[in-house]
């Protein structure tokens, strides 16, 4: 079964208003936000990346939703998974203590189960957040707002690429893949504004497309456009296969937004140094989702970006 298949059944049982259709990445409930993500080896970690890292991560990409709602981070439930390794689960457990630490997260509680020995290791986290004066959903872009991004695409896809073929390689693009940083103080200067806004986990176009169908519009994204690193045009240029690469690979946690095309987001209160670059635009009377580059169309690939598959075997490598 794929995932959508899955989400499309389980809207059968999700039918509570705060669930929102199952058609966003949070709930809303009582003036909070609540996600649930869980990250699991072999398909969102190494199993040689650090142990505090893959702490760090799992509450890091949990607090990406939250972020995109323009919520402040209050509290979270820990799924817990023990192995035969103590010292890997003592580093783990030190990697969420310091995530929780950084972004002012009160661990509340959750659940505990020991893996069977060589089990791969699985993890969950629900974050719960305070949310603000506006909670900005997927479905809410418009005939003629523009396409944003917050922070770059690519880094993390290239650092798991270097650790596939070198598990030694370090750098900047490593870092990234292994420790993402929520955009939470953007999310929250962007969130009164934004017609739509989720964070980019599972590549740029495919959510950038679940945004399209959730508001029922268009999407018209430039790729001459896509915010790129130094450090990724470094390792794999700047053409059109490189520029693809970062467009479809995922576990980016940028904020992907639209805004009315009158509205400069630079004129709002975004924190120093934030990355921000328009991207597209909507297109009501277009297709689904386009692509162009120095103003003509370019084909779509055909993996947009990540989709969990229940028949998969080498997740790994269906990740990139």
């Amino acid at each position: 079964m794929r995932e959508s298949q899955a989400i499309e059944r389980l809207r059968r049982i999700a039918t509570a208003p705060g669930a929102l259709g199952l058609a966003d990445d949070a709930a809303l409930l009582d003036g909070l936000v609540l996600t649930h993500d869980t990250i699991a080896e072999g398909v969102h970690f190494l199993s040689t990346d650090p142990a505090a890292s893959v702490g760090w991560k799992l509450v890091a990409v949990n607090l990406s939703d939250i972020a995109a709602k323009g919520a402040r981070p209050a509290a979270a439930l820990l799924s817990l998974t023990l192995s035969d390794d103590e010292l890997w689960d003592m580093s783990f457990l030190d990697g969420i203590e310091a995530a929780c630490e950084s972004y002012g997260l009160a661990l509340l509680g959750g659940d505990t189960i020991a893996l069977p020995a060589g089990a791969p290791r699985v993890f969950g986290l629900t974050a719960i957040g305070r949310a603000g004066e506006r909670t900005p959903l997927r479905s809410g872009a418009r005939q003629g707002d523009s396409l944003w991004v917050v922070g770059t695409l690519g880094d993390a896809a290239a650092g798991l690429a270097q650790l596939q073929s070198d598990p030694a390689s370090t750098g900047q693009l490593v870092e990234v893949y292994q420790r993402p940083v929520p955009q939470l103080a953007a999310g929250a200067a962007l969130a009164p504004h934004a017609t739509a806004m989720m964070d980019v986990s599972d590549g740029l176009l495919l959510d950038a497309s679940r945004i399209a169908q959730a508001s029922g519009c268009g999407l018209e994204i430039d790729l001459g456009s896509l915010p790129l690193s130094a450090s990724f045009v470094r390792e794999r240029g700047d053409g059109a296969d490189a520029r693809l690469f970062a467009a479809t690979g995922g576990d980016d946690y940028a904020l992907l937004f639209t805004l009315p095309a009158a509205l400069d987001p630079l004129s709002l209160s975004l924190p120093r140094r934030t990355t921000i670059s328009r991207i597209g635009r909507v297109d009501a009377q277009g297709k689904r989702l386009s692509l162009v580059s120095n103003g003509k169309a370019v084909p779509l690939p055909e993996r947009l970006g990540h989709e969990h598959r229940g028949n998969s075997t080498s997740p790994m490598a269906d990740r990139i």
